[in-house]
């Protein structure tokens, strides 16, 4: 007689990955939440039903969520924006940084490029990320 008790699980996180690949993180949450309530309606007792205020409050708590993640979405496209119009704002200025040694540098910023997360400054043939910036001076 065997005593191996394993449980086949994986196709509780394939669909899940997959779901979460098709869908913001938001959006997978209020789908969750639904379903959720969903459920507990259909499988509540009937001789003791879930209290129309405790429905009440969990679709509001749905909608409070939602809202604060469509707040956090637009806080960060807004930062993101303000970022990049920092960066475009020093091109032809001259900026200095800390290198990688301690050592103090400067430069005249040429372009920006925006292909990462942060904006990176071109200054000669090196890529300046914008938060390492420590001074900002008017190109001599």
């Amino acid at each position: 007689m065997s005593t191996d008790m394993s449980i086949d699980v994986s196709y509780l996180t394939s669909d899940r990955t997959a779901s979460q690949t098709n869908v913001g993180n938001d959006k997978m949450d209020s789908q969750a939440f639904l379903q959720l309530l969903i459920a507990q309606l259909r499988n509540q007792d009937p001789s003791s039903p879930t209290d129309s205020e405790t429905i009440l409050t969990q679709t509001t708590q749905l909608a409070t969520m939602e809202t604060l993640s469509e707040q956090i979405a637009t806080a960060r496209e807004s930062f993101a924006l303000q970022m990049r119009a920092a960066a475009a704002a020093l091109v032809g200025r001259s900026v200095s940084w800390q290198d990688a040694d301690g050592a103090d540098r400067s430069g005249v910023v040429s372009a920006v490029s925006y292909a990462g997360a942060v904006p990176a400054l071109l200054v000669g043939d090196l890529e300046l990320p914008l938060d390492a910036v420590r001074t900002l001076s008017l190109a001599d």
